[in-house]
């Protein structure tokens, strides 16, 4: 049961029929890790902190640099030159005190991405290099845990979610184990867009959890559909991603 001033602040989300009190509890008691608190994990962790998530895990290595201001929204100037996730912890913890807020500031690899993810009900990967989501993704369909993964460039989004086969390596292959990867340095980015992609993450991992362990009826996970948003049409079609039968992660996995 929530308190009352729980109900009170989450009444909107109650009143929902594909939601009700059944899947705010659920939310409650649901601890996510939030990989990258960037362009995308940014407008991801302020909608899933309003949303109730009970138990957030924020794991990113990175400082925040004025070049990020301008599409990374829960940093303000002050934060320039300290870590991430310490500016992402304070305002969590601002806007709602029962939250509660575990960081992690180092890099995710091979050896310690398992820790990082046992015991999560749903892994949100906005990490901006492949050999970090390979790394998530593997440690996810090892654990069994489901996992959600948003990517931003320029103008395009995706946004997909895996539980067992396929794997988010049946989408992308073993080509990209390093961590060479295009940068919106480099190719320029639409700060609106990522906002639109991580605000979409965060709706689908709220339709995730509501189904999973809060017997929600938001819908179908969608479990191996790639929903691909164009911020210039702008229009959003999903495509079903195939298993590969010699993936090394989910078919070795079961």
């Amino acid at each position: 049961m929530l308190p009352p001033e729980r109900l009170d602040r989450f009444a909107r989300h109650i009143v929902l029929p594909e939601i009700g009190g059944a899947g705010q509890v659920a939310l409650a008691g649901a601890r996510v890790v939030l990989v990258g608190l960037g362009g995308i994990g940014s407008p991801a962790l302020q909608y899933l902190a309003a949303a109730g998530i009970g138990q957030l895990v924020l794991v990113d290595d990175d400082r925040v640099d004025p070049s990020n201001l301008q599409r990374q929204t829960i940093y303000a100037e002050r934060d320039i030159g300290h870590l991430k996730v310490v500016g992402a912890k304070r305002w969590a913890t601002n806007f709602d005190v029962a939250l509660q807020v575990e960081i992690s500031d180092g890099r995710i690899t091979r050896a310690n991405a398992a820790a990082l993810v046992a015991g999560a009900d749903l892994v949100l990967d906005g990490s901006d290099n492949f050999a970090t989501r390979l790394a998530v993704s593997d440690a996810c369909t090892a654990a069994r845990v489901p996992l959600l993964a948003a990517a931003v460039g320029r103008f395009q989004g995706q946004v997909a979610a895996f539980n067992g086969a396929p794997c988010y390596r049946c989408f992308v292959g073993d080509a990209f184990d390093n961590d060479d990867c295009d940068t919106c340095a480099a190719d320029g980015m639409l700060g609106a867009m990522s906002g639109w992609v991580g605000t979409f993450a965060a709706m689908h991992a709220i339709r995730l959890l509501t189904a999973t362990i809060g017997g929600g009826t938001m819908g179908d996970p969608q479990w191996g559909r790639l929903h691909l948003l164009d911020g210039l049409a702008p229009a959003m079609r999903t495509i079903t991603i195939a298993a590969d039968p010699a993936c090394p992660a989910c078919a070795s996995a079961g």
